[in-house]
């Protein structure tokens, strides 16, 4: 792995180098949560990125660290400066003489204090006493990490298939003699009164032929709900089916067909209200998370 003095971690996490700790959680949480582990399972390359963006936020937000980090990287800014002002020859000359110093380093270091040494050695030093005391900081923005990855799995496993109602249109139907101009007591404002308090009705038509009529909703909810309660009349139920049988989800709301039944409104308004409080809840847990997350 590459040594923390060889990468710029201001880069890494694309601020600047007068970032303020707001900033650099901003920008790990944004390039980490695209790399997370959880979400990469099978990409090694994204386990190591999550590793070094981890260790440039804890270095980072360690004062002490950080003033040392900018240490070293300022040092190697300036020397590549100067190092672009230099000729090949010039440069080799530089090289010999940097090599003897750090052999001449190495060879005392054993008797250095710690203000004699390097900026890179005071760097490596800061480096390994996070590595002991363990960073707060860090674990507690990969548990943030964590909480927000199950968000986002639990939201995608409630993604709610598109949904085409000229694909999903019901046939209507229900007992009429052929003598009967009544057409067994169903028309198109009465049919359309009891189907509206379940949602919007696209399309509603009554069929010249007696007893048939299709209705089209704008929602899938309202459909399903309208097949599984609706019985019209009690003295002559209507029956509802999926024109498009293959293509209905299957229905979410269970009730005894055998027994002819008329919903009323108290009913939808029941379980209407059922769905609201879930989703609100729902709502408040998602707005509760992201809310934590800014903070």
């Amino acid at each position: 792995m590459t040594k923390v003095e060889d990468t710029d971690l201001y880069a890494l996490l694309g601020v600047e180098l007068s970032a303020d700790a707001s900033e650099i959680k901003k920008a790990y949480r944004k390039k980490a949560l695209e790399c997370h582990p959880d979400k990469n399972p099978d990409n090694p390359k994204a386990a190591e990125l999550f590793h070094e963006l981890s260790k440039a936020l804890e270095i980072l937000l360690d004062e002490s660290a950080r003033s040392a980090y900018d240490k070293v990287l300022n040092a190697k800014k300036a020397a590549k400066l100067r190092v672009r002002e230099l000729d090949s020859k010039r440069q080799k000359l530089i090289d010999d003489l940097e090599r003897r110093e750090r052999e001449a380093e190495l060879k005392s270091k054993k008797y250095k204090t710690f203000d004699e040494r390097t900026d890179a050695e005071r760097l490596q030093a800061e480096v390994e006493r996070l590595q002991k005391e363990g960073s707060k900081l860090l674990q507690e923005e990969q548990a943030r990490m964590a909480k927000q990855i199950l968000l986002e799995s639990q939201r995608l496993a409630n993604v709610v298939p598109i949904w085409n109602p000229s694909e999903h249109r019901i046939k209507i139907k229900w007992h009429v003699s052929k003598t009967d101009t009544n057409n067994g007591g169903y028309s198109e404002d009465l049919l359309k009164e009891f189907f509206k308090k379940y949602g919007d009705v696209n399309e509603l038509m009554v069929s010249d032929k007696k007893g048939n009529a299709l209705v089209e909703f704008s929602t899938k909810e309202a459909a399903e709900m309208a097949i599984e309660f609706e019985r019209g009349l009690s003295e002559n139920p209507l029956t509802l089916k999926w024109i498009n049988k293959s293509k209905s989800s299957g229905n979410k709301f269970v009730t005894n067909k055998s027994e002819p039944s008329l919903i009323t409104e108290k009913d939808y308004e029941s379980l209407v209200l059922t769905k609201m409080r879930q989703a609100a809840e729902r709502q408040k847990l998602i707005e509760q998370m992201l809310q934590e997350e800014q903070d």
